[in-house]
């Protein structure tokens, strides 16, 4: 959750022209990814749950690229980057693992 409101205050400094355009999209990726651990957990299986996790990291890497997109485009600076992209590896690596000890209880 400190990710999505992390990305919510950083995109409030995008220019109006990109409200409806980018920062729509990056951060409906930023809710998507807690989004669906919530709804994969709340899943009847196992398999259900690998499958939302699966989504949340796709929402992950989505969110990334649209934040380098934005660091290149110039709406964001080098060290916000950095600092959610760290956020960003973190939940990666841990959902990774979890994927990793669902798949290994199959």
């Amino acid at each position: 959750m400190e990710l999505v409101k992390s990305v919510y205050k950083l995109t409030k400094q995008f220019p109006k022209s990109e409200l409806y355009n980018l920062v729509a999209q990056i951060n409906r990726s930023a809710v998507s990814i807690p989004s669906n651990i919530a709804e994969g957990a709340g899943r009847d299986s196992n398999k259900d749950f690998l499958n939302f996790l699966s989504y949340a990291q796709g929402s992950a890497y989505e969110l990334n690229t649209q934040l380098l997109l934005s660091k290149d485009l110039g709406f964001i600076n080098e060290s916000d980057f950095s600092e959610i992209e760290q956020y960003l590896l973190e939940i990666q690596k841990m959902n990774f693992s979890f994927q990793k000890k669902l798949k290994s209880n199959l």
